[in-house]
């Protein structure tokens, strides 16, 4: 193993410490970029060059089509070292690689199709993302119906509606749309190609992750063939689905990787700040060493059960679909340490870390946003509720 990553607990052999090391060359030279993106809410184009030229697109890519068929556990190694540089970048493109490898395990595309689209993302190194969220239904977890509606035209169908959330606009030729089916309580999704009818309008102005894109694309009258349906009206849902929820670990993937580079900015300030008051640098005053403290205390207890969870669903397929609360409870975890710990950093630098010269302002802003990814804290903690409720009930002293 490569001896600079012998150090992390969570690489445990050469092929994850090779996708360790491509994605912090990554994260270095995206932190160098990530200011000027966040000042200017700017999308940053270069990034997904570099990712391109460096084959990140195609981690989850099944190996029959050219990929490198990265397991969850793998994904969320990357994503994390990846947004120590830059976190809009890394979620950003979290939701290309995550849509990828859930395709690769549920299978529900037609296989030509998915056959294709991987086959785009190898050669030509597109991205893709699914647009769900709209105006009036708010986040697709919570089980609103689309607005954006499918009409059945002669060989294909015929889409209109608003997507907002649409993480990656600036750079997505292909993306699914989920919409409503017309004369029909059932929702499709279709992989729609930019073009006529698709318009971008550069909605996205917002505190924190300003750099991810994800502005409003707006569809009118545009038309999706027969061929590039992913599911219409007489999709039949499988009696079992095929549980995807690991997939979306690369979100506090992604927020912890910000909190570790917050945690790392705010102890090489400590050792290297001593006012003139001190004759000793302030990492060495006990407050200071307490609050450095709490940063360890919470990164270790979330990176360890982050990568621990990952690890399970990828060792236990056969007991994925039992793992959704434990799964909620990764995220719940990570992103609430995330937020304790770049505020516990900002304390360590004191008032300059208010600066937009430094890098901490933007981490605050930053991982805020997790908060407000999927899945959220209130359904989370109702999921536990529940788990240990039903537990109770199934014990054998209970009547």
């Amino acid at each position: 193993m490569n001896r600079s990553y012998a150090a992390d607990p969570f690489i445990r052999n050469e092929r994850e410490a090779n996708i360790a090391e491509r994605a912090d060359r990554l994260a270095a030279i995206f932190a160098e970029r990530a200011p000027k993106h966040d000042r200017e809410g700017s999308f940053p184009y270069e990034n997904f060059e570099d990712l391109k030229a460096s084959g990140y697109l195609k981690l989850t890519v099944p190996k029959r089509f050219g990929g490198e068929e990265a397991s969850v556990y793998e994904m969320v190694l990357a994503q994390e070292r990846l947004a120590r540089g830059d976190g809009s970048t890394a979620l950003a493109v979290g939701w290309h690689i995550s849509l990828i490898l859930k395709q690769r395990l549920t299978r529900a595309w037609p296989e030509a199709l998915f056959e294709s689209l991987c086959e785009s993302i190898v050669k030509e190194g597109i991205v893709i993302n699914e647009l769900a969220s709209e105006p009036a239904t708010g986040s697709p977890s919570r089980g609103g119906r689309p607005e954006t509606t499918a009409v059945k035209v002669d060989g294909g169908w015929s889409i209109t509606g608003r997507k907002t959330f649409s993480t990656l606009s600036p750079i997505l030729k292909v993306f699914v749309v989920t919409a409503g089916i017309e004369g029909s309580e059932r929702k499709g999704a279709f992989l729609v190609r930019s073009g006529p009818g698709v318009e971008l309008e550069e909605t996205w102005d917002t505190m924190g992750m300003r750099a991810t894109g994800s502005h409003d694309v707006v569809l009118k009258d545009v038309f999706v063939p027969d061929s590039e349906v992913i599911r219409d009206e007489n999709y039949e849902m499988p009696s079992s689905p095929v549980p995807t929820e690991g997939t979306l670990l690369h979100i506090p993937a992604c927020y912890l990787g910000i909190a570790y580079a917050a945690r790392n900015f705010a102890i090489d300030f400590a050792a290297r700040y001593r006012p003139n008051s001190l004759t000793v640098p302030i990492a060495e005053l006990p407050h200071i060493q307490r609050q450095i403290a709490l940063i360890e205390a919470d990164l270790i207890t979330a990176r360890t059960y982050l990568y621990q969870v990952a690890d399970r669903w990828d060792r236990e397929p056969d007991n994925r679909a039992s793992l959704k609360a434990e799964l909620g409870l990764a995220k719940y975890t990570a992103t609430n340490a995330a937020v304790r710990i770049v505020d516990q950093a900002m304390r360590i630098v004191g008032g300059s870390s208010l600066s937009r010269k430094l890098p901490l302002e933007r981490m605050y802003r930053d991982v805020r946003a997790g908060l407000h990814n999927p899945p959220m804290d209130d359904m989370v903690l109702t999921n536990l509720a529940k788990q240990a409720i039903r537990e109770r009930e199934e014990r054998p002293d209970q009547g």
